[in-house]
């Protein structure tokens, strides 16, 4: 039986799993079922709480619902650091080694604020042909790929059809990006939808989404931070960055991470 911790962040929902001991070996087949919503636990992704190897704290390892794993995943991220806390802590700093680098985490009751890795890779000005029509649209790697694409309603948007073919576009190959459609509010606020590769379908919320939509606007309206971003899902994130000319550094996203329940499941 497989004892998990089910967690949302701002309505982005993960499976966690304490694999501390080492002995937890899934597979992707694996991974896809406990993710599933009408014959697993159901969830965006699992997040697996490891032993570190660099000097963090501790490992995160994160797999989309498809099996894949991915570099990082800021809503999880967050959760992630909570998870840690409840079963090895408590604290109220740690730190965690993802393939995007070291994370710091902030925990401030129910919410946290993560110290994220520096942005890379931005382009602006994109051209790119999805769906037969043009669409202007900005890339940067806020850990994992992002791209941007800047409308003026967003309740009006076909995220699953644009972002599906934005996600696959040669620009992106090989792994492709997940792909954001921002729209500007007032007092240095945006909302977001974003469609995530691997899940490959719209989510209420992506962390790392949040980070490249408020940064690419940062860079494209020359405003400082912080900056408060709508997701679907409900809660306002706040991200807050320090620049030098174009590059960001001192990044950091702060938002909720709700325990939901706790179970166990046979695979």
């Amino acid at each position: 039986m497989l004892r998990f911790t089910k967690m949302n962040g701002a309505g982005n929902d993960f499976v966690l799993l304490d694999n501390r001991a080492g002995d937890l070996r899934l597979t992707a087949e694996q991974i896809t079922r406990i993710c599933d919503r009408h014959r697993g636990v159901g969830a965006d992704g699992v997040l697996v709480l490891e032993r570190p190897s660099n000097g963090a704290d501790f490992r995160m390892r994160y797999y989309n619902s498809d099996g894949g794993e991915a570099e990082m995943c800021g809503n999880g991220a967050r959760c992630f650091a909570r998870f840690a806390s409840h079963v090895a802590g408590p604290f109220e700093q740690l730190s965690f080694e993802t393939p995007a680098g070291v994370i710091g985490a902030q925990i401030e009751g129910e919410l946290v604020c993560l110290r994220m890795s520096a942005p890379s890779d931005l382009r602006l000005d994109l051209e790119i042909e999805a769906n037969g029509a043009t669409v202007r649209a900005h890339y940067i790697n806020s850990g994992v790929p992002h791209v941007v694409v800047p409308v003026p309603k967003i309740a009006d948007v076909d995220v699953r059809s644009i972002g599906a073919s934005i996600r696959r576009h040669p620009m992106f190959e090989p792994k492709g990006a997940n792909v954001n459609f921002s729209e500007e509010r007032a007092d240095n606020r945006i909302a977001i939808r974003t469609y995530e590769r691997g899940v490959e379908d719209e989510t209420l919320a992506c962390g790392t989404g949040v980070v490249a939509s408020a940064l690419i606007f940062a860079a494209t309206h020359e405003v400082a931070g912080p900056i408060g971003v709508l997701v679907r899902g409900g809660p306002e994130l706040k991200v807050d960055f320090a620049r030098e000319g174009m590059q960001f550094c001192d990044v950091t996203l702060t938002g909720p991470a709700d325990f939901a329940f706790e179970g166990t499941m046979r695979l």
